[in-house]
């Protein structure tokens, strides 16, 4: 009774009105009776020009295909309220499908949904792969970088890609990555009768003809020099491109574990260098969210270059000098302060705009940025943390101690009670 109340209470439809139905290569052959009924009831059906025609037999409404952009369709859908509306998707529509972004603006309990097999399902059916021992990776209409995280040895990853070239991109990247010797198989038109399965090593592609509609499987093989990403923070400094403007190795790890980044959260990497933490920021869980403010245009362009190497290609980066480069970004879940902190305006501007129980750190390796974070303690409280690490290096025929800067780093954490108190 209560979520009869609650469906009530929000005006949603008591009969769900859009149905919304999953095919595979196989076309109507593969559908159940529920699935043709809905189908051929429905006024008005949407769906791209394959999947139209694959179920062409059983439209007696009118047909529609995508507009480009999509979001003029599902505007079009949303004003079809009421009427009989189905959608015609591929594979699971709530898996990298149009499911998803139906729900952005319909609820789902006005929906009734028909999934078919997706094409990770069909591949690790035909791989006799263990689903969920997979990495799972769409590169369909996303940048192919997204991969470079899940290249572990020995790992097993699907790759769901764009079209006819997706493939030898793959191919590509592999060998140039030092994954070379990976066994790459493609797989073509998945339960359809062009269907096809190929196995190949990376480093030998030679496919010269693949069907637009394909997904890639990976048995990942390292070689020697292969660029793997370890798992844990604080990733080797030689893996970033900087110009010696980074928080190192340990810092990072550190300044990471401060920051406590959770699921979903938007991090302001301030004075970002070489985009290090917001990198491993990202790297964290692929839902995490990340903008590097950097002033000095060559290190910008030397973050996008590392946010693509590192498979973070999301990592937004705005070229320009804080303060004022933060007006109208988006409120930040963290805020990291790494360089220029003690330019006048710039913790004032970050601590403004960090949301309530959000998290504030900041290094510091100079004695003016030192004030800065022993004012801001002893004004706001938060902790201190004085970080100073020694590296064993040669002296003479002996080896010694040589210590690195030493780092103050303040964290604060925003109170939910907080006044604006400029």
């Amino acid at each position: 009774m209560r979520i009869l109340e609650a469906a009530m209470s929000e005006n949603i439809l008591s009969t769900p009105w859009l149905d919304i139905i999953g095919l595979g290569e196989d076309g109507i052959a593969g559908l159940g009776d529920e699935a043709k009924r809905l189908i051929a009831a429905a006024e008005i059906v949407y769906g791209g020009a394959r999947h139209l025609e694959l179920a062409a037999s059983l439209i007696s409404g009118e047909g529609r295909r995508w507009a480009s952009p999509i979001d003029r369709s599902v505007q079009d859908i949303k004003g079809l309220r009421g009427r009989r509306v189905c959608v015609l998707a591929s594979g699971d529509p709530f898996f990298f499908g149009m499911g998803a972004t139906l729900t952005r603006s319909i609820d789902a309990r006005e929906m009734r949904v028909i999934p078919h097999p997706s094409a990770f399902s069909l591949a690790a059916s035909r791989l006799g792969w263990p689903l969920q021992d997979l990495a799972l990776v769409s590169l369909h209409g996303r940048s192919i970088d997204l991969i470079r995280p899940h290249l572990q040895p020995c790992a097993r990853i699907l790759a769901l890609t764009s079209d006819e070239k997706g493939p030898a991109e793959l191919a590509s990247l592999l060998t140039e990555s030092g994954f070379g010797a990976s066994r790459l198989f493609v797989l073509e038109a998945l339960g359809g009768d062009r269907e096809r399965v190929t196995a190949m090593r990376a480093d030998s592609y030679a496919l010269t003809s693949v069907n637009p509609l394909n997904i890639c499987a990976v048995e990942v093989e390292a070689g020697e020099g292969a660029r793997v990403l370890p798992l844990a923070p604080g990733l080797d400094d030689s893996l970033f491109e900087h110009d010696g403007q980074i928080t190192k190795r340990e810092a990072r790890a550190l300044t990471l574990s401060a920051l406590t980044p959770l699921k979903g959260e938007l991090l302001w990497d301030i004075g970002a260098g070489s985009g290090s933490i917001g990198i491993e920021w990202m790297l964290r869980h692929p839902a995490m969210r990340a903008i590097a403010i950097e002033g000095h245009s060559e290190r910008a362009a030397r973050i996008r270059r590392n946010a693509e190497a590192f498979g973070v290609p999301g990592l937004v980066t705005v070229e320009g000098q804080a303060p004022a480069a933060l007006s109208g970004l988006p409120t930040p879940d963290a805020i990291f302060i790494g360089g220029g902190g003690s330019e006048p305006g710039v913790m004032d501007a970050a601590i403004a705009a960090l949301r309530a129980g959000g998290t504030l750190v900041a290094n510091s390796v100079t004695l003016e940025m030192d004030a800065v974070l022993l004012a801001e303690h002893a004004k706001r409280g938060g902790s201190l943390t004085r970080i100073e690490l020694s590296r064993a290096s040669p002296v003479g025929a002996m080896t010694g101690w040589r210590p690195a800067m030493p780092l103050t780093q303040w964290r604060w954490v925003k109170p939910n009670n907080w006044k604006d108190e400029t």
